[in-house]
């Protein structure tokens, strides 16, 4: 039987195990991919622990519940009304059953072709920071030359954020803690540590003001920048969502097409961005990949490697 990790309840690691899943079938539109690799996201443990649950539900999942929301693979089968996909074809995209897994299906929207130049393990950090990067940034749609601020600029997202603005021809200030501040110089970015009178230093940093903020942190470091900007229609949060919109701004929206993978690859072969994976582990390890992300102790993307 095919292995899959995943969650059996809401709550901490005690809930993760292996289990054996029956092989996917693809309904309408989508695609069953035998998966090369699968990209780790701190989405992952926060659904694990029950942080996006409905007000008042307290219910359990119905079924163990397999983790990873993107994944890169070789295409096993297609489902009713797939077309421009075939068995064979090395393929990246967002999931529907969960990547830590054999195999798992992708929506063929949201799921692109593999360029040649890039491993599995590049193309599938992809779907959810570098695209939620270029969503954010097509819906700010800043003029080259103006200045973006990135809060979090050394997280996952931020960093796909700063790299594609500077590619867009943004000069970019991001916030991060003094231990990343190398690593967002290295990216393009003027750095700012993060804390207490934020705002301060960022005028100190960019003296004619930010035209525009991208947000991947929310609470009291979105309260506090919000208010460099005069028009709030250049704020945007990936973090905060109800937050962002009480301040006059707005959530990232995604756009979640096989477009936008599409770019993001061809910025990677242009050598715009680089997907930064800095630590892989193989499925047999699913667990101590998740923990490095929960914990906090990553720079750079996580993979988990599938058997080829």
């Amino acid at each position: 039987m095919p292995k899959a990790y995943a969650y059996t309840r809401y709550g901490g690691p005690e809930t993760e195990t292996f289990v054996d899943a029956e092989r996917p079938v693809p309904g309408p539109g989508q695609i069953l991919v035998a998966v090369r690799a699968a990209g780790v996201n701190p989405v992952d443990w926060k659904l694990r622990a029950g942080f996006f649950r409905r007000p008042g539900d307290t219910g359990e999942p119905d079924s163990p519940r397999v983790f990873g929301n993107e994944a890169a693979g070789v295409v096993e089968q297609t489902g009713e009304g797939v077309t421009g996909f075939a068995a064979g074809d090395a393929v990246f995209g967002n999931t529907v059953s969960g990547g830590y897994a054999e195999y798992a299906l992708l929506p063929a929207a949201v799921t692109a072709h593999l360029p040649e130049e890039l491993s599995f393990a590049d193309a599938a950090v992809l779907p959810v920071a570098a695209a939620t990067a270029y969503d954010g940034l097509r819906q700010l749609d800043l003029p080259a030359g103006a200045t973006l601020l990135v809060t979090g600029a050394g997280g996952g997202v931020g960093v796909a954020v700063v790299q594609i603005a500077r590619a867009f021809g943004l000069r970019v200030v991001g916030t991060a803690s003094e231990a990343k501040k190398d690593f967002v110089e290295d990216l393009g970015a003027t750095h700012v540590v993060a804390g207490p009178d934020l705002a301060a230093r960022v005028r100190a940093a960019a003296p004619q003001g930010v035209d525009g903020v991208y947000d991947l942190v929310g609470g009291d470091v979105l309260q506090e920048v919000a208010a460099l900007l005069d028009d709030r229609s250049r704020l945007i949060s990936a973090a905060a969502r109800q937050e962002v919109e009480r301040l006059g701004g707005a959530p990232v929206a995604r756009a979640r097409t096989t477009a936008v993978l599409d770019e993001v690859a061809r910025l990677v072969v242009r050598g715009d961005l680089s997907p930064w994976v800095t630590r892989t582990y193989p499925l047999e390890r699913a667990g101590e990949a998740l923990r490095a992300v929960e914990e906090g102790h990553t720079r750079g993307k996580v993979v988990i490697e599938v058997g080829a």
